[in-house]
């Protein structure tokens, strides 16, 4: 019901009627249901279990390919599964299950590789997306211009009406209600005079070579020995996304993280999405 759906005695029809939640918020739910032990009956694992989850999609129908399980004789089988397969059937989708310990040592093994060995890779990513940078730091330089003179006129107009007031030459009524609208509208300025100074000043830096050691050794220790949240929250870090090409091929795509850095006299931590650099693998 919440996706627009609506089942009755077994047969589900889709596109009944408008979804209440989009299926990115409905999955975020049903992760958190698993891992209060809530499963919906269609899901046979926790999202939590299974690093990956939220970075792979199906190649055929692009649905989330969610953790499933399934229990043979003596062993537990993990498989990331097209959502539309697992909710539904193959008729939906027919693409075939993963197995997930398998993809998650694949783009763990890459990841590693990635961080010890493409040095030069990383310099050519950061050099991209300086390019990119500096390719449009011209619009955003006029459009500061333009931002920074509003806010004088406005700053300026503001004065005028406190003047007229003072002297006894408006309305109190009008000039609070100008004044309001003004101020709102400086406020409104200078966040984006704030945002587009940060995009001008957030140019990507190359990491240090030594940075780029310790990151690689600090993955393979968590890859060797770490928990399993550890290991969950170096691929939210790390990893933006993986794209299947096949059923033995998986193309990761990795963040290179950014330090903090001086701007206009403030520190402004770096989000974790900094340049992104891919690299395929088989499974």
């Amino acid at each position: 019901m919440y996706l627009g759906e609506l089942t009755f005695r077994g047969t589900t029809v889709t596109d009944t009627h408008a979804p209440i939640i989009d299926l990115t918020r409905w999955e975020q739910a049903q992760a958190i249901l698993d891992a209060r032990g809530e499963s919906h009956a269609h899901r046979a694992a926790s999202g939590s279990d299974y690093v990956l989850t939220g970075r792979l999609r199906c190649p055929l129908c692009g649905k989330a390919m969610i953790g499933t399980r399934a229990t043979g004789r003596n062993r537990t089988y993990r498989y990331y599964t097209c959502w539309n397969l697992a909710r539904y059937d193959a008729s939906k989708c027919d693409f075939e299950r993963l197995n997930a310990d398998a993809v998650d040592a694949a783009v763990l093994d890459a990841l590693a590789g990635f961080y010890r060995t493409q040095h030069d890779l990383i310099a050519v990513a950061i050099a991209h997306e300086q390019t990119q940078h500096q390719a449009t730091n011209a619009d955003r330089n006029a459009e500061l211009a333009a931002v920074e003179n509003e806010i004088t006129k406005t700053g300026q107009a503001i004065d005028r009406y406190l003047t007229a007031f003072e002297r006894g030459t408006m309305d109190e009524e009008l000039v609070a209600d100008r004044l309001t609208e003004l101020r709102a509208k400086t406020k409104h300025l200078r966040v984006r005079r704030d945002e587009l100074a940060f995009a001008l000043d957030d140019e990507p830096t190359a990491p240090e070579p030594a940075t780029v050691a310790a990151v690689a050794a600090q993955i393979a220790e968590i890859i060797t020995s770490g928990t399993h949240n550890q290991t969950k929250a170096l691929v939210e870090a790390l990893v933006a996304k993986v794209t299947i090409t096949g059923p033995d091929r998986l193309i990761p795509i990795f963040r290179i993280p950014q330090p903090p850095q001086q701007r206009r006299g403030r520190t402004h931590p770096t989000s974790g999405n900094g340049p992104e650099r891919s690299g395929s693998h088989n499974d």
